[in-house]
Parts: structure tokens; sequence; C-alpha cells
């Protein structure tokens, strides 16, 4: 049987942290949950000890190549027996390693009146504050082993987590400090505040009611794992086609950066074409107002084509404010003009009016090439994948009178005061990427 061991630099210093509480992350691809499932082998000859992992949801636990695959990997040719209804790994000398989630804040009392030994939590920023602090009046043990806590991330400058590790982190560029790394330091939680100090003593003796916990944070990077950058080359690529925002937080463990305008588009990455090159296929994304009237958002549809090379053109944007009846009017009058051959995506709100305005809307559109789809996502993660497309150069938008009004928006969005047009190019894109159009209309859902 191989030996399993952390590879040298961050991981191992994870592995090897006394702290009561370690937090191993601040990019993609540097080992974390893979350090987090050997964390509990020194301790499965103690019939005592108990170590639960958590993700959020145990559908992200289950996932193709998710923790409990990985699990299966490594405990089993230790002798562990899984027990997968229970998602339970037992060991020979009694040991156990479960894993758990908490999807809802009020999951927590779940836990109420249990004993864990070792806490961990595997992307610790899709907790909340509460749940782990609740959790961690659970972290105690009669084993033998002294309780304790490891948990993973990657940045998000939103989260809790940020604040617990900011002294780690560069104030002004949002980078782990490399000499801060795995520098211990304590605090004591008195009335949800956080106080820290350098040494446990400081702390005992100012609150001496209170006992102070040891707190590391150790930052990884992709380049810190050898293993995965020899197996898998390419990944270090699909980072780098991220948006701005996401691939400053997965590729270089940015913890300040947030969405913010001109981050998603910008007018420079637009070149300008209208010819030299054939459309493969062409899309009419809609993003539907909610209400109408003078003040109200903006009803658009955005005609997407992709060309014969793999890159995209912005063609047309209609862009307009009316009644529920005249917006209606005006999209049938709008695919009239683009032609059968210029397929259509309509949003389907949740529920069943939504999907009720969907159903109508195709039989008002027999004829042409429909889809009706419900939106997942918040609109910067549906606009993030057309963005990375405009950075590189490979979105093209023609001219037009409605061209000026639409690159403004594009470059305030998210922070701008409408998104409409940002909505319905996501829109289109994602159903050109789709591909499910038929030829006499259909709603997925």
């Amino acid at each position: 049987m191989r030996a399993l061991r952390p590879q040298p630099g961050p991981q191992e210093t994870f592995l090897a942290s006394a702290a009561d509480i370690a937090i191993y992350g601040g990019a993609a691809g540097g080992g974390k949950s893979f350090s987090l499932l050997l964390e509990p082998l020194r301790h499965i000859h103690n019939s005592q000890f108990r170590a639960v992992i958590f993700r959020r949801t145990s559908k992200q636990i289950r996932n193709e190549g998710g923790l409990w695959d990985a699990a299966r990997q490594i405990y089993g040719p230790l002798g562990g027996q899984a027990k997968e209804t229970d998602l339970l790994w037992r060991f020979d000398q009694g040991g156990t390693v479960s894993f758990g989630s908490m999807e809802h804040e009020k999951n927590r009392f779940d836990w109420q009146g249990t004993e864990i030994t070792l806490l961990g939590f595997d992307e610790l920023t899709h907790f909340t504050e509460k749940q782990f602090f609740y959790l961690l009046s659970r972290n105690r043990s009669v084993s033998g082993v002294a309780p304790y806590i490891r948990a993973t991330c990657n940045p998000d400058a939103d989260s809790w987590v940020a604040n617990l590790v900011k002294w780690w982190i560069d104030p002004d560029t949002g980078y782990p400090i490399k000499s801060r790394s795995g520098v211990v330091r304590w605090f004591v939680r008195i009335e949800n505040e956080l106080i820290w100090a350098s040494s446990e003593e400081n702390l005992i003796k100012k609150y001496p009611e209170h006992r102070p916990k040891s707190f590391t944070f150790i930052a990884s990077s992709i380049e810190d794992n050898r293993i995965l950058m020899d197996r898998d080359p390419g990944y270090r690529a699909n980072l780098l086609a991220l948006d701005k925002v996401e691939r400053e937080r997965l590729l270089q463990g940015n913890w300040k950066i947030r969405p913010e305008g001109g981050q998603y588009f910008r007018s420079v990455w637009f070149p300008h074409r209208t010819t030299g090159l054939q459309a493969s296929r062409t899309v009419r994304g809609w993003d539907l107002a909610a209400s109408a009237g003078r003040s109200a958002d903006w009803t658009v549809g955005v005609r997407l084509s992709l060309l014969e090379n793999g890159q995209y053109r912005v063609d047309h944007v209609e862009r307009f404010r009316g009644s529920p009846a005249e917006v209606e009017e005006r999209i049938a009058m709008t695919a009239a003009q683009d032609g059968p051959q210029v397929e259509i995506a309509l949003p389907q709100d949740p529920g069943q009016a939504g999907k009720a305005q969907a159903q109508h809307l195709i039989r008002r559109l027999g004829g042409f090439r429909v889809r009706a789809k419900p939106v997942t996502g918040s609109k910067i993660t549906r606009a993030a994948a057309i963005s990375a497309q405009a950075e590189v150069g490979n979105l093209y938008v023609t001219d037009g009178l409605w061209k000026a009004a639409f690159l403004e928006e594009l470059e305030a969005f998210p922070e701008g005061k409408n998104d409409d047009q940002v909505d319905a190019l996501s829109e289109a894109f994602h159903a050109l990427l789709d591909n499910r159009c038929t030829s006499q209309g259909e709603m997925y859902s």
C-alpha cells in the first residue's frame, strides 16, 4: 500500500499545526480537501475518537469526485468500513469519521448533545458564523485527544471568515502575507466580539474567566499542489479563463476583491466586427420587465450570434418599456423581424405564474424555435461566463443606435442602476451553450 503523506509546503504545515483552530485556504487547487481527509488518520486507533467533517449540503458531500468519493480512496485501503447511508467510516480500532451537513441555519441544533473531537469544515465560507461557533460548543472530548478544529476555504471578501483571517491578509492588496502564514495567534470571544493577542498569557491575565483558543491561517495556491499540476496541467488554464473577480479569488487568493463596475465588462474589450465571419447559430435572449411605467425596468432582447470560429457577436439590442400586452406584441414583432432562423430564449420566473407566462409566450411565438427555462444563480454568476469571453476579446459588438446605452450598462455592472441588458445577454449566451431549442417550441424546467 502506498504511503499517504502531505506534500511539502503549506499542506505539510497545515497537518503539522498544533493550533486549536487551523484554516487552510486562499486559492483553488491547493489540495485543501485532501488535507482535511488526512487529518483524522492520526487518531483512528483511538476507540473514543470521533471526527465529523461538514459540507453545507449532503449533496455536496455525495457529488461525483466530492468528499465521499475521495474518502473511499483514502479510508478504504486503510481498513475503514463504510456505512454510506449514515455517511460514516468506522475503523477496526473503533475510531470514526463521519460527514455532516447544515443546509439551513437552524440545522446547527441537530448536533445538540453531540461530542466531536475533531470538527472539520470543508469550504468554511459556505457556513454562517452562528453555525461555526455553535458547533465549537460541541467540540469536546473524553478520548484523550484535545478537541480541535480544521477548516478549508476559498477567499470571499463578504464572508465572516474574511474578518476571522484578516491579520494574515495584506489590507491593501488582499493577498495573504507569506511571512504570517502558519503563525499562531490567540483569541477569546466575548458577546460575539473576537479579542486577539499574540500569546495565551496576555488574554488569560485580562480575561481569566475565559479559555483562549489558538488559531492560525495557512495560505495555499495551485502552485503548492505539484501532484495536481502534473496530473492535470490544464487546471491552471481553466482558472485563467475565469472572469477577473473569480480569477483573483481562486487563482491569486485575493480576499479583498469584490464585484465592481468595470470589472466584468469594459468597452475596450469589445472589438468591432460586422463582416468576415458567418454565424453558425443566433439566439435572441430576453429579460422581461416585471411591471410597466416610466420608472419600471426595461424589457430587453439581445440578439447574440455564435460565429463559425467559436467567437460571439452582439448583433442587435431591442429595449423598451410597456404593458404586458405591449411587451408580448413587441416580442412577437421582433421575432418576425429576426426570422425563424433566430432562436428565442425566454427566462421563466419561479412559481406557477412564471410557468404560465412562459407557456403563453411560447404559444404566441408558434413557428419559432423557443425555449423557456428557469433562471438559476445570481446575476453576477450568470454574467461571469460571457464576461470571461469578453475579457479575452471573443465578444464583438456591431454598430447601432442601441450600442452606447448597451456598453454603458455593461461597464457599470453590477453597481449600475440597470442590469436588464446584462441579463438578456446572459440569457442569450447560456441558450447558445444549452443548445436545446426546438423547431416547435418547448419549455424546459
